[in-house]
């Protein structure tokens, strides 16, 4: 269970930090695979920057919380 928390949280931290950027506008990053009408993000996104920051937390929990399970042990 702990090496599927610690997998869950790298992805978790890695996606939410990439949501994170874009949200605050740093990074551009055009949509890959589309069924709609996608159109790239012009400029900051604050509800991508909150989604990514607690994505982000969420990862970092996940870690936390695996590395202190296996230190109990």
């Amino acid at each position: 269970m702990n090496k599927i928390a610690l997998v869950a949280g790298v992805v978790s931290i890695l996606l939410g930090g990439l949501w994170l950027l874009q949200g605050l506008g740093v990074v551009h990053v055009r949509p890959i695979l589309c069924f709609a009408d996608c159109a790239p993000l012009q400029g900051a996104s604050p509800t991508w920057a909150v989604i990514g920051t607690l994505l982000l937390a969420a990862g970092v929990l996940a870690i936390f919380f695996a590395f202190r399970r296996g230190a109990r042990r």
